[in-house]
C-alpha cells in the first residue's frame, strides 16, 4: 500500500511532461486577479535531491531533466520550466528537482491557496518538512505571504476521498492535479470516478490528470474512458521517448489529460512538444500526440 516513492523517479521524462503542462496552466490561471485554489491529490515529497540514493538508483532524471539542462534555444514553455529548476539550483549544478507542490507554491500568489494531500506517511512527513524549510529559509515565493497554515495546508489523507469536500471552492476558481502512481490497477477506475464526481460538483474547474502509457489494457483504454466521462472541453497530450519494450515492462510514454484547458494551451504545446521529443528521445519510436475535443468528440 505504501510501496511507491517518487524520489526514485524524480525528474524523469514523465515529470518533464507533467510539470511543463502544469506550469503553463498555472501561469495562465494567475492572469486573472481572483484567487485560485490549487489541489494536489498525490503530492509526494515536494522537493527531491537528485544526489540521494533513491534518485541515483536508476538515475531516471538522466534521461529526463538532465537532457534539457543547459539548453538555451527552447520554446517559451520549456524556458519557464527550466528557469524554475535553475532557480532552485543556483550553483549551476543539477542537484534538486521540484515536485508539483513546489512548482505551484513558486507560481501562485499571496491570496491563492494550496491544499496538498499525501497518504504515504514518510512522503507526507518530508513534504511537510520541505515546506517548513522553505518558509524558514526565505525561499518561499514571498510577496506579503500569509502564514503557511492559511495559505498552504499539508494533510496526510487520501487525496481521492478528500477532494469532494473541497468542491466547489469559495473562489470558484481551481486547478486540480490528480497523479496517483497507478501501481494498483484500481487507480485507473478511481481516477475516472473522482473526475466525474469533481466535475459534477464544480463543472468549470481545471483538472489535470497524469497517466502512464503502459502495455496493459487498463492503461491503454484510460484516456478514452476520460473522454467519454467528461462533457467539458478537454486536451490530451502524450509523450513517448522511444519504442515500447517487447516484454511490456518498460516505461517510455505518459500523458496529461486536461479538462477545461486554458484556450492557448494547445497552441503552446504544439510548439513545445517537438522540443521535448528531440531532447528526450531514446530511439526512432519517440514522438507525441496532441488532441482536443468536447466530451466524447475529438
Amino acid at each position: 500500500m505504501f510501496s511507491y516513492r517518487h524520489a526514485f523517479h524524480a525528474g524523469n521524462h514523465a515529470d518533464v511532461l507533467k510539470h511543463v503542462v502544469l506550469m503553463q496552466v498555472l501561469l495562465y490561471a494567475i492572469r486573472k486577479e481572483a484567487s485560485l485554489f490549487y489541489i494536489d491529490t498525490h503530492s509526494g515529497a515536494g522537493v527531491y535531491s537528485l544526489e540521494g540514493n533513491e534518485a541515483r538508483k536508476n538515475a531516471e532524471f538522466q534521461s529526463g531533466i538532465a537532457r534539457l539542462w543547459g539548453k538555451k534555444t527552447v520554446p517559451p514553455a520549456v524556458r519557464d520550466y527550466l528557469k524554475l529548476v535553475y532557480d532552485m539550483n543556483p550553483d549551476g549544478k543539477l542537484r534538486f528537482y521540484p515536485g508539483s507542490p513546489y512548482i505551484a507554491e513558486r507560481i501562485l500568489r499571496s491570496h491563492d491557496r494550496l491544499r496538498l494531500f499525501e497518504w504515504h506517511p514518510a512522503e507526507c512527513r518530508v513534504l511537510d518538512e520541505n515546506f517548513r524549510g522553505l518558509l524558514k529559509s526565505g525561499e518561499s515565493n514571498t510577496r506579503s505571504r500569509p502564514e503557511r497554515g492559511k495559505r498552504v495546508l499539508v494533510e496526510r489523507k487520501d487525496g481521492f476521498s478528500s477532494l469532494k469536500a473541497l468542491l466547489p471552492p469559495p473562489s470558484r476558481r481551481a486547478v486540480i492535479l490528480i497523479d496517483p502512481p497507478y501501481e494498483d490497477k484500481s487507480d485507473y477506475r478511481k481516477v475516472v470516478d473522482v473526475v466525474s464526481d469533481a466535475l459534477k460538483r464544480f463543472s468549470t474547474g481545471t483538472c489535470l490528470i497524469w497517466y502512464p502509457l503502459l502495455q496493459r489494457p487498463e492503461s491503454r483504454r484510460f484516456a478514452s474512458r476520460l473522454k467519454q466521462t467528461v462533457s467539458q472541453e478537454w486536451l490530451d497530450v502524450t509523450l513517448s521517448t522511444g519504442s515500447p519494450v517487447p516484454d511490456g515492462f518498460g516505461f517510455v510514454s505518459s500523458g496529461m489529460f486536461v479538462v477545461n484547458p486554458p484556450w492557448k494551451l494547445a497552441e503552446s504545446l504544439q510548439e513545445t512538444m517537438p522540443c521535448l521529443v528531440s531532447a528526450l528521445k531514446q530511439d526512432s519510436g519517440a514522438g507525441f500526440t496532441l488532441e482536443t475535443g468536447i466530451g466524447g468528440n475529438s
